[in-house]
């Protein structure tokens, strides 16, 4: 993993997947579509598509645990903070080599893990969070990434991070 290459690739993803519109039936669709997805790897995850707030989906497979939704709570929480993928904030601290208590967060409330992804609305912002939680940090991102480009027509290929 080269963490320079990642953190342009992470970048990409966050300024490609936007959406022209978001709502609870989008929310609705794009669960179903991340349950079928995470169903084909038979791993047991929880996920979870919430504006600030709001809670939209959420969905634990079958052996998931109170554990991952509270994973799930952390990761969302730093892209509530930072606008940015969970996955892209751990990088970034670790780039610069600094930590979360640095940055003045407690990692009670918050986990710079991958696995959560901004919602983006184009003329909007970032108005809220597509978590999962039961895969290493990398996999449950890019499960996020490759729903979020196949939902929205861009090819995850041209977006996916390299093994």
């Amino acid at each position: 993993m080269n963490l320079e290459q990642d953190l342009k690739v992470l970048a990409e993803q966050e300024a490609r997947l936007r959406f022209e519109q978001f709502n609870a039936a989008t929310a609705w669709v794009l669960g179903q579509q991340l349950k079928l997805a995470a169903e084909q790897l038979h791993s047991a995850i929880a996920m979870d598509i919430s504006f600030f707030g709001q809670p939209l989906f959420f969905y634990a497979m079958p052996g998931a645990t109170p554990d991952n939704a509270e994973w799930i709570r952390r990761k969302r929480n730093v892209v509530q903070r930072f606008h940015r993928s969970s996955y892209a904030v751990g990088l970034m601290l670790k780039h610069k080599e600094v930590g979360l208590e640095e940055r003045g967060l407690d990692a009670r409330d918050f986990a710079v893990h991958g696995g959560s992804f901004p919602i983006f609305v184009k003329g909007v912002g970032c108005l809220g969070a597509i978590t999962v939680s039961g895969l290493p940090q990398r996999e449950d991102h890019e499960l996020v990434v490759e729903v979020l480009a196949n939902y929205l027509g861009v090819p995850y290929e041209e977006l996916a991070l390299d093994p």
